[in-house]
């Protein structure tokens, strides 16, 4: 595909500014960049390569032409209208989880699976934040020696919720700072100086929230291996951008911190981030703003006498690697 058209569908939301700013820094091939958006956008700007370019109403007819659509308005906009761009001729690569578990969709980390691209059929998925960020470090070690078992728990960002997330997290610090009362409208208990379970449904069968779900399933998509165990707890934290995961990890076969340190030291997307010695280690401030994901806090699990397990901290930008670039990436492949 030679120097495509390409539309950014919810361009005015946290992911659509990423996206912008992508493929103006990675000097995306482009020859039309749409700016679709609600019809309460439409006719605003946003800059791109110093030209200000017009935000159209998100309608079927803006589709027409269009080459490649990046998705990020939330599952039920993804729904109704990513067919409609396939329908126009487009390739659309989508940020909600309405495609993701669809057979007939590829779930894509460019550093994972990037071959799994040439058999879209007009839907490419981008998988959860957390799911990319979790399990981008995890590939390299896993094809040297396979996961059988995976247990996260996620420290996750008030980005995950976009803008409006964000919003509400600095909001309720000065309420809570300035000694006044704040009333949550985006996440369903007080953010400032609290924590609380991933605000998704939980499934009354198991316990598990939709979030916890996702990374169980999506990463069996991606690894094309459904027998590894996989056991999740996803809680939202005080953090503006940028998610972090432990993760605990037993292998096939025993492994040493010096090796997992060895693999990930030239695995793609990854920076090693492990200095015990200076209690340094993976932190969202770091991980913020930048496409790595850093990873450290590597060793061995003493709870696992077989050596087969290595407990590591991994951060991530939840905005860039774990949404807006991965899909840019996926752009790329295309």
């Amino acid at each position: 595909m030679s120097k495509p058209v390409v539309a950014i569908v919810g361009a005015t939301g946290a992911v659509g500014v990423e996206f912008l700013q992508l493929l103006e820094g990675r000097d995306f091939p482009l020859a039309e960049l749409r700016l679709l958006a609600s019809k309460r956008s439409a006719g605003k700007t946003m800059t791109f390569k110093g030209t200000e370019l017009k935000i159209e109403e998100l309608t079927a007819e803006a589709f027409r032409g269009v080459d490649i659509a990046l998705f990020s308005a939330g599952g039920a906009i993804s729904r109704e209208y990513a067919p409609v761009a396939v329908r126009n001729g487009a390739v659309v690569v989508d940020n909600s989880s309405a495609f993701r578990m669809d057979a007939d969709v590829p779930l894509v980390i460019p550093e994972v699976n990037p071959e799994t691209v040439k058999h879209h059929k007009g839907i490419i998925a981008n998988p959860n934040c957390s799911t990319i960020i979790a399990i981008t470090p995890l590939w390299p070690i896993h094809r040297v020696n396979p996961i059988k078992r995976l247990i996260a728990a996620t420290y996750q960002a008030a980005s995950g919720a976009g803008a409006a997330g964000m919003a509400e997290l600095e909001d309720s610090t000065r309420a809570y700072l300035a000694g006044q009362t704040h009333e949550p409208k985006i996440f369903p208990h007080a953010y400032a100086f609290n924590l609380f379970s991933h605000n998704t449904r939980i499934d009354p069968a198991n316990g598990y929230n939709e979030e916890e779900l996702k990374m169980v399933k999506e990463t069996r998509k991606i690894f094309g291996d459904a027998s590894i165990r996989i056991s999740s707890t996803c809680i939202r934290v005080p953090v503006l951008r940028a998610h972090a995961i432990a993760l605990d990890v037993e292998f096939e076969r025993p492994i040493s911190p010096d090796e997992v340190r060895r693999i990930l030291a030239t695995a793609p997307g990854v920076r090693v981030v492990d200095d015990p010695e200076a209690n340094y280690f993976p932190m969202p401030k770091d991980a913020s703003g930048q496409g790595d994901i850093l990873a450290g806090r590597i060793r061995a699990d003493i709870s696992d006498p077989s050596g087969r397990s290595i407990a590591l901290f991994v951060a991530g930008d939840q905005l860039l690697k774990g949404a807006a670039l991965n899909a840019v990436q996926i752009a790329e492949l295309l």
